[in-house]
């Protein structure tokens, strides 16, 4: 039988897959070139490949190639083929054309054109007919690639790409094509699998292209077999007895792979997509041969009578903006589902970032590169088997804190962690005593009392409430109580997995103390504050719930914050304001979410001003009005406070506060600000403008959080300082007696 020097295309990446594939399929002198692979055989290995070829996508018969130097060379050298040897007069056709570095031709079309006019014509000038143009299902399709001067003129065999198995809906697009499917399940040793009788699982299956290809694959099934339409079925040349032989060898291939088919299963959280799924399964012959199934993926689990097999899925990249942290927090919960249910599965996955591999928490294989269109990806391949797991590093504060309760949930007790809940409980039992007999519903109760658990533990007892849209109407639904948890950042000197254990440990010890449910137990890691803002955010959940301090009532936040809005060292101050406030006119710096000002109005404060430069802020202050039912001359000014200080201290008629509350940061440098804000270097100046808006008789109280603030007593001759700290540490800090300082300053 005539030899013929034939061409495969394939996606980048895949020529070394597509070679074996043709060397197995008996084809001769193979050789990988760029996007392709270049063989020689007969007319029945030309149609093998296109019909047994899992990852090519076209297959070319090369018929001339010749020098392009004008748009006329390439008319000549097309009308040189006799084409009535391909194709008869009144067939049709359609051509494809691209060019490269072509001084000749750089239009696709006009080239395109260009070879249908000279095809044409010699049909026309032979047989007074002309062939029509059929660009969906031509008869032949020819092919034709300009490369510098140089044209290779081919027939397509394929007549449209080969990834197209005839399953597919063709109104649905797939995130993946068949070949890269098939390429990942080969390159992941899924024949291999099955052939052992092994299972295979897609726990994200979206309209089930990896099963069937999978399917295929282990039931020996011609994936061209569904086909009703290949490039050289018009072809004059085509040998129709030889096509039909090949067909029926493949049925009866499939007929006999289909007996000993391996579990196949897919699981997606989406109905519509399930249904989609099955509908491809039924087109392919599949029904009943897989399984599919609505499951999220927190829910995916191999049955007992399945063999252990492979995973293989194609996860979402995560390539749009915004959707970095929820793929991310995905990829984290799907590397837990396979570590603590599938020991012993092989897994192969896809990703376009290979980050996202690292969040499973177990090593892989050397990674393989494939093309998912122009997207560069990853192949990503594992043995599910507990020397492979490793705890991901965090790359963020939220993300570590994620980790860390993840890893408390199923924390086993052990001697050091026991040994700090034996102290929470002798805390507890003298702390909780002290805030019954004293009212006080949010107190410290415990601060890195033991050195290996750096943390402190707040409680925040409250109401819990129905809504979150409306938060000035809540619904009490019952007392409730939260702990917020604060780990202080551990000395680089100390392993971060013995911290994480540490801290985990912990975290799993306190709601077993306090006897409350563990998702009312919240983290935060603090950290020297180099930043911006003097709050961080950092999420936006909008969680909000209401506790009571003094008489009044505020809203905290757990988890958008550092902070929770109300900080508990300050109650003392805050009362202090509260039995000095009535009748008085008072001014509130650096505000936070106003607590000092609800203290200062419910004391009877005729009057209040409220600064603070952030909106979030402001807007929570305000919350806090109404929630306790603050009305009057009570306002809200949203201002740089060193720059409202001094602009009111500079003005001839001053306003007057007869009791102002000064809490600066210890430093800022907030985008809302001209210039960088340190207490130390800055305090003179500050507390002088402070000091000249009071009214005669007027009480200053200026505290810090700098530990190692020095006030300067000496710039400051012309007022009275009295250092209150010691008075203003309530009991449940005594432990810490820096944790601020405190003046009363009066002129």
């Amino acid at each position: 039988m005539t030899q013929y020097q034939l061409f495969a295309t394939t996606p980048k990446a895949m020529e070394g897959i597509l070679a074996a594939e043709i060397e197995a399929l008996g084809g001769q002198h193979v050789q990988q070139k760029l996007a392709g692979v270049a063989f020689v055989g007969d007319l029945a290995l030309a149609y093998r490949v296109c019909l047994w070829s899992r990852t090519a996508n076209r297959v070319f018969l090369p018929l001339s190639s010749f020098e392009v130097k004008s748009q006329q060379d390439l008319y000549d050298g097309v009308k040189r083929i006799n084409w009535f040897e391909h194709m008869k007069p009144d067939d049709s056709l359609a051509v494809s054309f691209s060019a490269k570095n072509s001084p000749a031709i750089n239009n696709t079309h006009f080239g395109a054109q260009k070879v249908k006019d000279a095809i044409v014509d010699q049909m026309r000038a032979k047989f007074n007919k002309r062939p029509n143009v059929d660009t969906e299902r031509p008869s032949i399709r020819i092919n034709v690639y300009l490369h510098n001067e140089t044209a290779q003129l081919s027939l397509d065999l394929s007549g449209e790409s080969l990834h197209k198995r005839g399953y597919r809906d063709v109104s649905i697009a797939a995130p993946i094509k068949e070949n890269l499917a098939s390429a990942i399940l080969l390159r992941a040793g899924w024949p291999k699998v099955a052939a052992q009788g092994g299972s295979l699982l897609d726990p994200m299956c979206g309209s089930g292209t990896m099963l069937l290809e999978g399917a295929m694959i282990a039931a020996d099934m011609a994936p061209g077999l569904q086909r009703d339409y290949f490039g050289f079925l018009g072809w004059k040349k085509h040998n129709a007895a030889l096509w039909q032989n090949l067909l029926d060898e493949a049925k009866q291939r499939r007929e006999a792979g289909l007996a000993k088919l391996p579990v196949i299963v897919g699981f997606d959280q989406d109905r519509r997509t399930v249904a989609t799924a099955l509908q491809h399964v039924e087109n392919a012959g599949l029904s009943g041969k897989i399984h599919i199934e609505k499951r999220d993926i927190a829910d995916a689990s191999a049955a007992e009578s399945w063999p252990k097999g492979l995973i293989a899925c194609n996860p979402p990249y995560g390539e749009r903006l915004g959707d970095e942290e929820q793929t991310a927090a995905l990829y984290r919960q799907f590397g837990d589902v396979l570590k603590s249910r599938f020991a012993g599965w092989q897994a192969a996955m896809i990703i376009s970032n290979p980050e996202l591999g690292f969040r499973l928490g177990i090593r892989s294989q050397k990674p393989v590169t494939f093309f998912n269109g122009a997207l560069e990806c990853k192949l990503l391949r594992f043995n599910i088997e507990e020397k492979a797991f490793f705890e991901p590093k965090a790359k963020s504060q939220q993300e570590r804190v994620e980790q860390i309760s993840r890893k408390a949930q199923t924390e086993q007790p052990d001697r050091q962690a026991e040994m700090f809940g034996n102290r929470l409980r002798k805390n507890l039992k003298k702390l909780g005593k002290w805030a019954k007999q004293n009212q006080v519903n949010c107190y410290r109760l415990y601060d890195a009392d033991l050195p290996e658990y750096a943390v402190a533990v707040d409680v925040y007892q409250g109401e819990a409430y129905r809504s979150q849209l409306t938060p000035l109407a809540y619904i009490p639904v019952g007392d409730k109580t939260w702990v917020n948890v604060q780990e202080y950042e551990s000395p680089k000197t100390i392993d971060s997995a013995k911290a994480n254990q540490r801290l985990a440990g912990a975290m799993a010890e306190i709601p077993k103390v306090l006897q409350i449910p563990a998702d009312q137990v919240f983290l935060k890691i603090r950290r020297k504050q180099k930043s911006t803002d003097q709050y961080e955010k950092l999420g936006d959940r909008g969680h909000f719930h209401v506790v009571e301090e003094g008489g009044c009532k505020f809203w905290v936040n757990f988890e958008d914050y550092l902070d929770t809005g109300l900080f508990l060292d300050h109650r003392p101050i805050r009362s202090m304001i509260q039995q000095q406030a009535r009748g008085k006119r008072f001014l509130n710096l650096f505000a936070y979410t106003g607590s000092a000002t609800v203290h200062a109005a419910v004391g009877g404060a005729v009057s209040s001003v409220t600064v603070d430069m952030s909106n979030t802020y402001l807007d929570w202050a305000k919350r806090n009005f109404d929630l306790n039912g603050i009305r009057g001359d009570h306002k809200l000014v949203r201002a740089n406070c060193v720059q409202w200080l001094a602009e009111q201290a500079a003005l001839k008629q001053k306003p007057q506060f007869d009791l102002i509350f000064l809490d600066p940061p210890t430093f800022s440098n907030s985008k809302k600000m001209d210039e960088a804000f340190d207490v130390q270097n800055d305090h003179v100046q500050l507390l002088k403008n402070a000091a000249a808006l009071l009214a005669p008789g007027g009480v200053l109280y200026f505290s810090t959080n700098f530990r190692r603030f020095k006030m300067d007593k000496e710039a400051l001759q012309d007022l009275n300082i009295e250092d209150i700290s010691p008075s203003t540490i309530p009991e449940d800090f005594a432990r810490d007696p820096k944790i601020h300082y405190c003046w009363r300053i009066t002129r």
